[in-house]
């Protein structure tokens, strides 16, 4: 099961470790979700569409491999 992070910051601490990183897109909730698989977990981050643009460059310079679903 994935892990949900509320915190930015953990967020993208746990994404520096991250074998990859996937970005899902909910344009019927009108939400992102950022996510990071590391060797034992997914952890799952969920921002407004509206806020996400900035997320995902600076999620896209932390990450090794991003894959936009």
């Amino acid at each position: 099961m994935p892990v949900f992070v509320a915190d930015e910051n953990k967020f993208f601490d746990i994404a520096k470790n991250a074998v990859e990183c996937r970005i899902k897109r909910v344009e019927k909730k009108g939400i992102v979700k950022l996510k990071a698989k590391t060797k034992r977990y997914l952890y799952t981050f969920i921002v407004a569409s509206d806020k996400a643009p900035p997320l995902i460059e600076k999620l896209k310079s932390v990450c090794k491999s991003v894959k936009e679903l």
